[in-house]
């Protein structure tokens, strides 16, 4: 079954790929390394609130449910109406959304203030610039003082952009995905108060 379900995500992802390349960044689902370093560095008992932006079908996110406490409240968003559908069968614990850009409106919907972590798979460099800077503007927004973005990315192009909202802690580069990826460990700026 896993193996089945494993070889229709990888056709489907190819499929989409080559129909909007714009909206998906690989031919392939995120491999399970990409996926464990993704979560890897998360302080998961610091972590009552989570969004992960790009979900697609799951590939990180089941790592997401491994390792967070039954208390925290994640948030997934998928723009796919395939993988949305397939995230809220899979993950009916978790708020499955589909409007990345509805991320503030989403925070006061469920009454959370901030949240600790976000977790992307989003393929920033395919977006233009405005949508890029806007988007980047409300996950910042969205997150709590000196609260963590871990985001990949198939190249170091994003590195100048990120640098100038957040500190970036680290940059894991991942050979085992394909195609390679680099995972950006970001933190929030802190800005001192006017």
């Amino acid at each position: 079954m896993e193996i089945k379900k494993s070889i229709s995500e990888k056709i489907f992802f190819l499929l989409k790929f080559f129909y909007k390349p714009g909206q998906i960044g690989s031919v392939t689902p995120s491999s399970n390394y990409l996926a464990r370093k993704m979560v890897g560095g998360v302080p998961w008992h610091a972590v009552n609130h989570l969004a992960e932006l790009g979900a697609g079908t799951g590939a990180i996110t089941k790592y997401i449910k491994k390792a967070a406490r039954n208390e925290t409240k994640i948030l997934l968003f998928e723009k796919d109406p395939y993988m949305f559908k397939a995230l809220k069968e899979a993950y009916p614990d978790f708020i499955i959304l589909q409007n990345t850009m509805g991320l503030h409106e989403a925070l006061t919907r469920e009454g959370i203030e901030h949240l600790d972590c976000i977790i992307s798979g989003l393929p920033f460099f395919n977006f233009p610039q405005a949508y890029r800077t806007a988007l980047l503007e409300q996950i910042v927004s969205s997150l709590r003082d000196d609260g963590l973005f871990i985001a990949f990315q198939y190249s170091l192009q994003m590195k100048k952009q990120l640098s100038f909202y957040f500190d970036i802690d680290e940059i894991k580069f991942v050979p085992i995905n394909i195609p390679p990826a680099f995972v950006y460990v970001c933190r929030k700026k802190h800005r001192p108060e006017s």
